[in-house]
């Protein structure tokens, strides 16, 4: 199909929200003297739509940065007379704990550009000031960061050691924790990202242990073993790749429209990055009632900012 021209692009932007694609083949057709097909159009849009994405200066050319990520900690040493219910004073600690490795990779890019550091070359593996500026440089671009338990562990732990080296704080990101969304939206047998990617991942799934099962990876790589270092770099990388496919099956029973103030664009775009949306009812509240769009592709919901014309009552009271 011959390329629409930028005034029919322009007119499409205009009814893209209230309308069909049916409804804006009409009016363009009438208005520009056109012969089109609904669905020519919509594959006419969608083309330039891409196209612009490719521009510096297009439309879609600034998103979200959406860094995925996963830390591993130094367990901590201390001395303490049983196993348990113990309680520990500060005097009884040998050693404190830190970040033994980081691996993080921006949502949507291939796996071999994952990021990854760890504390291997280090004399003491304790040592964890480099690898926290290279965590701390991706936390600084992220406007979202993706993680597990991340809330309340990952992030939170990395504050307490950028905190502690005399680190200032990252600009500000929101946070996505898919274990507080698996538990908002859903009743799994377990929230645990063992579970959660077994159950749904196809792709990536977590990694059980190998040669050195359970604890005993953080003591060998802790000692310099270097074959339990290569293990637990697998190890660490797979938990961000299977938190990224498990992220992505759960992202659509947010909204849709998620992401929208991030891209430099007046076209509603899902949080999966498609334009292509169905009408689908009406929202209402007390006072408006919304048209509500599904996304074609991923199913996630957004509703129209505008309330339908005509829906706005006069109170009747004096």
């Amino acid at each position: 199909m011959k390329s629409l021209s930028e005034k029919v692009i322009g007119r499409i932007k205009e009814l893209y929200e209230e309308n069909t694609w049916e409804e804006i083949t009409k009016i363009i057709n009438k208005e520009f003297k056109l012969k089109k097909s609904a669905e020519a159009v919509r594959k006419a849009f969608k083309r330039r739509v891409k196209d612009m994405g490719q521009k510096p200066n297009g439309h879609f050319a600034k998103k979200p940065k959406i860094l995925v990520f996963d830390i591993e900690t130094a367990p901590m040493q201390s001395f303490h007379w049983g196993l348990w219910d113990q309680t520990i004073s500060l005097n009884q600690i040998q050693q404190d704990w830190a970040v033994l490795s980081w691996s993080a990779k921006w949502l949507g890019d291939a796996p071999d550009k994952m990021m990854y550091m760890d504390t291997s070359k280090e004399k003491d593996p304790r040592n964890d000031k480099k690898i926290l500026q290279g965590i701390w440089k991706l936390l600084d671009e992220a406007d979202f960061v993706v993680g597990h338990n991340s809330d309340s562990f990952d992030v939170k732990k990395l504050n307490a050691r950028f905190l502690m080296h005399g680190m200032k704080p990252p600009s500000s990101y929101k946070r996505l924790d898919t274990k507080k969304l698996a538990k908002k939206h859903f009743s799994l047998t377990s929230n645990k990202l063992a579970y959660i990617t077994d159950k749904l991942c196809t792709k990536y799934k977590k990694l059980s242990h190998g040669k050195f099962p359970g604890f005993s990876l953080w003591l060998q790589c802790m000692a310099g073993n270097k074959e339990a270092w290569k293990e637990m770099e697998e190890y660490n990388r797979y938990d961000v790749l299977s938190l990224e496919e498990a992220f992505l099956k759960i992202l659509p029973w947010e909204s849709a429209n998620l992401f929208e103030h991030y891209y430099d664009s007046d076209i509603d775009i899902c949080t999966c990055g498609s334009i292509d949306f169905k009408k689908n009812g009406f929202a209402y509240t007390q006072a408006s009632k919304f048209q509500r769009y599904t996304c074609k592709s991923c199913g996630a919901e957004m509703r129209c900012k505008k309330s339908v014309k005509g829906t706005h009552r006069r109170s009747t009271r004096r």
